[in-house]
C-alpha cells in the first residue's frame, strides 16, 4: 500500500477527527428535530393523528434511504468530498422552512432536505472513517462514527428542548440549527480531504495478494452489487432486514416518545432528557464497535436486538420520570451494541472498490425502516393506542433478532465463517447458504 495513503486511525488522526466532528454536526442537525418538531405537530399545527405527524419521518426515511444508495455510487465515481459538500448545501433551507412553515405539510416537505443531508453527509463521513482506519479497525471506526453521530442527535434534542422550554417551540431552536449547518459547510469545504485514494490503495494491496489480481471480486456492476447485498447472500439479507427493523426503534423514539411522555405529564425539557439519554447511549458504540473487532460481529448484534426490544417494552410497563430515563437508556445501549456491527458486516463482505456502494445498499434497506416504521407506528397509535406502538416495535425487534441467530454467519475477517458468493452467480435468484 502506498505510504502516502497508509491506513490507521492514529496515523490519520487529524482527518479522522475532522470526520468525527462532521458526523457530530450531522447528528446535531437531526437531533434538532427529534424533540421539538413532533410536539409542534400537536401544539402549533393542531395535528391529532400520529400517522399524519409521522409523515415527516416517512418523507425523511424514503429520501435518506435512496440517497444512501446513490451517494455511495456517486462517491465511488466522483470521490467522497464533493458529495459530502453537496449534502451540506442541501441542508441550508431546513431551518428557514422550520421557522416559517405555515402548515404541517411544509414540515414534511422540508424533511426531504433533511433526508438528503443525512443520507449524503452521514454516508460520506462514515465511509471516509472506514477508509482512513483500514480493515483491522473497521468496527472501531464504525463505532466511533455512530457514537459521535448519535451523541450529536442527543445533544441536539436536549439543546433544542432547553431552548424551546426557555423561549418557544419556534423560531429560537432553529437559530441554533442554522449555525450548525454553516459551520459544517465551512469544515467540509476548507478542511476535509478526499479519502478515495485510501480505498484504491487498499484495493491494490488486496489485488497483489490474490492469484487473479482480485479482478473478479472487484468487477461487479451496480445492479449485481444491489442483488448481492439484498438477497443473493443470506447473511447480507439478514443484515439488511435487521437494519430495517432496528430503525423502527429510532422512529418510535423520534415520533412516539415525545407524545407519549407529554401525555404522561412531562414537560418539553424533561422529554428532551428522556429522548436524549437514548441517543446518548449510542456513544457506547466506540466500545461496542471495538468489541466486534475482537469477538466477532454476531454476538453484539444478537445481544443488542434483545436488549433494545426489552428497553422499548419497559417504557410502557413502568411509570415515572426516572424509570423512563432508565428504559430509554437500556434501549439505547441495545442499539449501540448492534448498530456499528451491522455496518461492519456489510463492510466486511464488500470489495474496497465498491464498498461505498455496498454500504449504500445496506443503508438503503436500513433507512427505509424509518418510513415503514413511521407508518406501522402511526397506524398502531391511531387504530389501537400509543402503547400498542411500543409493543409492536418490541415484538419486531425480538423476531428480527431471532432471524439473526438462525441465519447470519460471522463475517469478521479472522473469526468469520462467512464466504461471499461467487461473482458469476448472475442467474441465481435466491439467497445462498452462506
Amino acid at each position: 500500500m502506498s505510504g502516502e495513503f497508509t491506513q490507521g486511525i492514529k496515523r490519520n488522526w487529524r482527518q479522522f477527527a475532522l470526520q468525527v466532528l462532521t458526523v457530530f454536526a450531522v447528528g446535531l442537525t437531526m437531533g434538532s428535530q427529534r424533540n421539538v418538531v413532533p410536539i409542534m405537530g400537536e401544539e402549533t399545527f393542531g395535528v391529532e393523528s400520529l400517522l399524519v405527524i409521522g409523515s415527516f419521518v416517512v418523507s425523511f426515511g424514503i429520501v435518506k434511504a435512496v440517497l444512501n444508495l446513490y451517494s455511495g455510487k456517486w462517491a465511488d465515481t466522483y470521490g467522497r468530498k464533493p458529495i459530502l459538500i453537496a449534502g451540506w448545501v442541501a441542508a441550508i433551507p431546513i431551518p428557514f422552512i422550520l421557522i416559517y412553515a405555515p402548515s404541517w405539510s411544509w414540515i414534511a416537505v422540508g424533511n426531504v432536505l433533511l433526508g438528503v443531508n443525512q443520507g449524503v453527509a452521514w454516508s460520506m463521513s462514515m465511509i471516509s472513517k472506514i477508509e482512513l482506519a483500514g480493515p483491522g479497525e473497521r468496527g472501531l471506526a464504525a463505532g466511533i462514527d455512530e457514537a459521535f453521530g448519535y451523541t450529536g442527535v442527543a445533544a441536539g434534542a436536549w439543546l433544542t428542548g432547553v431552548i424551546a422550554a426557555q423561549y418557544s417551540l419556534r423560531p429560537e431552536p432553529f437559530y441554533f440549527l442554522a449555525a450548525v449547518i454553516i459551520v459544517a459547510i465551512l469544515i467540509a469545504v476548507v478542511l476535509i480531504e478526499e479519502t478515495l485514494p485510501y480505498a484504491e490503495a487498499e484495493a491494490k494491496a488486496a489485488a497483489d495478494a490474490e492469484p487473479d489480481g482480485g479482478t473478479r471480486a472487484a468487477d461487479l456492476s451496480f445492479t449485481e452489487i444491489v442483488k448481492r447485498a439484498t438477497y443473493k447472500d443470506r447473511t447480507l439479507f439478514t443484515a439488511a432486514q435487521a437494519g430495517h427493523v432496528e430503525n423502527f426503534v429510532d422512529t418510535l423514539v423520534w415520533i412516539a416518545f415525545p407524545i407519549f411522555l407529554v401525555s404522561q405529564g412531562l414537560n418539553v425539557a424533561q422529554v428532551g432528557v428522556v429522548v436524549g439519554v437514548h441517543s446518548a447511549a449510542y456513544f457506547l458504540q466506540v466500545y461496542t464497535g471495538r468489541l466486534g473487532d475482537r469477538v466477532g460481529r454476531k454476538p453484539p448484534i444478537v445481544a443488542g436486538f434483545f436488549l433494545a426490544g426489552a428497553g422499548v417494552l419497559g417504557m410502557v410497563l413502568v411509570e415515572g420520570y426516572a424509570l423512563w430515563i432508565l428504559f430509554s437508556a437500556l434501549s439505547g445501549v441495545g442499539m449501540a451494541l448492534h448498530y456499528p456491527n451491522l455496518i461492519a458486516v456489510a463492510s466486511d463482505a464488500a470489495h474496497p472498490l465498491w464498498r461505498s456502494t455496498g454500504l449504500g445498499v445496506y443503508r438503503l434497506w436500513r433507512d427505509l425502516g424509518y418510513a415503514v416504521g413511521a407508518v406501522l407506528i402511526g397506524l398502531s397509535v391511531d387504530l389501537i393506542s400509543i402503547d400498542a406502538a411500543f409493543y409492536a416495535t418490541a415484538i419486531a425487534m425480538f423476531l428480527s433478532g431471532g432471524l439473526v441467530v438462525v441465519w447470519m454467519e460471522e463475517t469478521h475477517p479472522e473469526l468469520g465463517t462467512h464466504e461471499p458468493p461467487s461473482v458469476d452467480l448472475e442467474a441465481e435468484n435466491t439467497p445462498t447458504e452462506n
